[in-house]
C-alpha cells in the first residue's frame, strides 16, 4: 500500500514522503495512529494544502518532547521483586511497572512509547528506550534488585548474581573435607551444636515397676510356705490321736 507519512517513522522516511508499506502495518498502526495517509489523488492535494501547518505543529512536537526527554534520559528506577538465589524474578516486570514507576517520579509517560520487547525476568540493570517523538527517543535505567540493599550494590556496577554464585561456591569449599573418607559425609559442626541432647525413654521406671511385681508374689509365697508346712504337720498328727482314742474305747 502506498501512503504519504504525516511525521518521520523509523527507518520508513520523514513528514510528506511518500513510500509503499505492508497493508496489515498500513491498517493496523500507520492509519490509525495517524501517520500516514493513503496516497490517492485526494488525500495528496489535502496534504500539500495543509504541509506548511503540519511542518509546524510537528516541529512543536517535537520540541515538547526534546524538553521532556532532557528530563527523563538517564534516569533510574528501582523496582524491588521477590527472586530466586539464581536471580530468577517470581514473576515479571511489565511495560506498566515501568511506567507506573515514572509516574511515581512525576514523569508521565505512555505504554506506547515505552519500548520493552519482553518482560523482565531476572534481577539485573536495564537500559529501556523512551519513545517520546518520532524523533526523540530517551534511555531510562531500570534497577530490578530483591532489596534496596541489593539495587545500590547494582547501581554502583556489582554483578549480583555472580556475587550469589561465588558466595555458593566459598560455601562448598568451606565444607569441604579433604581428610574424609571416600563416601564418608561431612559432619557439620553447627548442626552438632544445634541438635538437642536426646531425652531417655522412660523405660527403667517401667523395669522396675515391672521388677516390684514380680518381686511381690516371691515375697507372699515365702511368707505362705510355714503355714502351710504348719498345715500339714497338724493334718499328719490327728490321725494318729484319733487312732489312740479309738484304743483306749476298745480296751
Amino acid at each position: 500500500m502506498e501512503i504519504i507519512l504525516l511525521e518521520r517513522v523509523g527507518n520508513l522516511g520523514k513528514i510528506g514522503d511518500i513510500v509503499t508499506v505492508k497493508d496489515g502495518f498500513a491498517r493496523n498502526f500507520l492509519l490509525p495512529n495517524k501517520k500516514a495517509l493513503r496516497a490517492n489523488d485526494a488525500n495528496k492535494a489535502v496534504f500539500e494544502a495543509n504541509r506548511e501547518q503540519l511542518e509546524k505543529d510537528n516541529e512543536e512536537r517535537r520540541a515538547a518532547a526534546e524538553k521532556e526527554g532532557s528530563k527523563l534520559e538517564g534516569m533510574t528506577i528501582e523496582l524491588i521483586r521477590q527472586a530466586s538465589n539464581t536471580g530468577q524474578l517470581y514473576g515479571s516486570v511489565s511495560v506498566r511497572d515501568i511506567v507506573l514507576a515514572l509516574g511515581e517520579k512525576g514523569e508521565t509517560v505512555t505504554k506506547q512509547q515505552v519500548v520493552l520487547e519482553r518482560p523482565i525476568k531476572a534481577i539485573g540493570m536495564y537500559d529501556i528506550a523512551v519513545n517520546l517523538h518520532a524523533e526523540v527517543d530517551v534511555t531510562v535505567k531500570v534497577n530490578v534488585a530483591r532489596s534496596p540493599e541489593e539495587a545500590e550494590k547494582q547501581a554502583q556496577g556489582i554483578d549480583i548474581i555472580a556475587e550469589m554464585f561465588e558466595q555458593a561456591q566459598a560455601d562448598i569449599v568451606e565444607d569441604f573435607n579433604p581428610d574424609a573418607e571416600p563416601g564418608e559425609i561431612a559432619a557439620i559442626e553447627d548442626e552438632e551444636e544445634d541438635t538437642p541432647e536426646p531425652v531417655p525413654a522412660p523405660q527403667a521406671a517401667d523395669a522396675e515397676s515391672e521388677d516390684g511385681a514380680d518381686e511381690a508374689p516371691a515375697e507372699d509365697a515365702e511368707e505362705a510356705a510355714p503355714a502351710e508346712e504348719a498345715a500339714a504337720k497338724a493334718a499328719d498328727e490327728t490321725p494318729a490321736e484319733d487312732g489312740e482314742a479309738g484304743g483306749e474305747e476298745k480296751a
